[in-house]
């Protein structure tokens, strides 16, 4: 994993990118901290079963929510995208449709990840 900051924030397709749906935590956890080089930060139980996770200054969680995750992932705003990009290719992530999309009048760099679970990832940087 780099030890470089690339992920700046993360932000819900839904409701909460701390509760993102998915079906075991610890199936999760192993993946997304080889995957996406996050950390457990915290886990609980109470009121649902949640895992929090965590790279640089982005969050993520999940929880078992009975929720389907293939209706639900988060946008993630990095810097440096492709590195990022080739750092989630050597950990063998699957990189979907690179392109540049403009919102607001800007123009962002993009790709997306659709991890095993089903939950999918905008990963976006502004382009300068």
């Amino acid at each position: 994993m780099s030890t470089d900051l690339y992920f700046k924030a993360a932000y819900p397709f839904l409701d909460d990118v701390t509760t993102l749906p998915v079906k075991d935590l610890d199936e999760a956890a192993n993946w997304y901290g080889k995957a996406f080089g996050l950390t457990e930060v915290e886990r609980s139980s109470d009121p649902i079963p949640q895992v929090i996770m965590k790279r640089d200054d982005a969050k993520i969680g999940f929880a078992i929510t009975g929720e389907d995750p293939t209706q639900d992932g988060a946008a993630i705003l990095v810097r440096d995208i492709q590195n990022v990009r080739l750092e989630l290719e050597s950990n063998g992530v699957e990189i979907g449709n690179w392109r540049v999309d403009e919102r607001d009048g800007e123009q962002l760099q993009v790709f997306f990840v659709v991890a095993p679970d089903g939950l999918c990832y905008y990963f976006h940087e502004p382009i300068e």
